[in-house]
């Protein structure tokens, strides 16, 4: 997602000692055989209560995040992160490659979302006003129901490994074109570096959230807090025209 105040920079990697993860499963350990023709399974029926591998894969991601989150990256082993989702940590290999996968595919997911959506919203509404209160209660949604990916891209998007952070900004930079592409076009005389950082300076307002989570914040209940951040979201992209 866009940074609190520049999606395109990398922020410096979170701090902590890095931990020896275990060897992943040998090749073809732990796999299916490929699919064929009609005839008997040889493989063995999952365990009575045992998450499908997509659920399995979700509840991964989501202990990845929210440990990357509280910990950063080189703070979280192979081995805590199947321990939050209540598997082993060898087990995680049936599902990811190692962690650095599971940070890619969190930080790129993300991404990928928030500009489908975002380009969604924008090309269903009506004229630039209805897009962005729509590009604006999608962000804000964002914001209130994923605060660790974005804790996670602040700290830790310099430990991605290069090819998928350049992708990870490559579709930021688009998703906040979508945005500035309609702020300029409620208003055609606004200059495309204005609106730019009108757009960035509502990221860093949006992308908050997980920063003001507690005390007053957190007190005021989500849909206020929604309400709160939609109506000052657009007051920052309205105070550039």
């Amino acid at each position: 997602m866009p940074g609190r105040a520049d999606p395109t920079r990398a922020d410096p990697a979170g701090t902590g000692s890095a931990r020896a993860e275990p060897a992943g499963p040998a090749h073809g350990e732990g796999t299916l055989p490929a699919a064929g023709g009609p005839g008997p399974s040889t493989a063995a029926p999952p365990a009575a209560g045992a998450a499908p591998a997509g659920a399995r894969r979700e509840q991964l991601l989501a202990a990845a995040a929210r440990l990357m989150a509280d910990r950063g990256y080189h703070g979280v082993s192979i081995n805590d992160i199947g321990a939050a989702a209540g598997v082993s940590g060898p087990a995680v290999y049936k599902h990811f490659p190692s962690k650095q996968a599971m940070l890619t595919e969190l930080l790129v997911g993300i991404s990928e979302r928030l500009l489908a959506e975002g380009t969604a919203r924008a090309a269903a509404a009506a004229d630039p006003d209805e897009a962005l209160d729509a590009l604006v209660r999608w962000h804000v949604s964002f914001a209130l129901d994923s605060p660790e990916l974005i804790r996670v891209q602040d700290r830790d998007l310099a430990s991605m490994d290069e090819s998928a952070a350049r992708l990870v900004r490559r579709l930021q930079r688009r998703y906040v074109e979508v945005w500035v592409a309609q702020l300029r076009a409620r208003d055609v005389g606004l200059a495309e570096d204005a609106a730019r950082a009108a757009v960035h300076a509502t990221f860093g307002l949006l992308n908050s959230t997980p920063y003001s989570a507690t005390g007053g914040a957190a007190r005021l209940g989500r849909a206020r807090m929604a309400d709160l951040l939609h109506r000052l979201g657009l007051a920052v992209l309205h105070a550039a025209s």
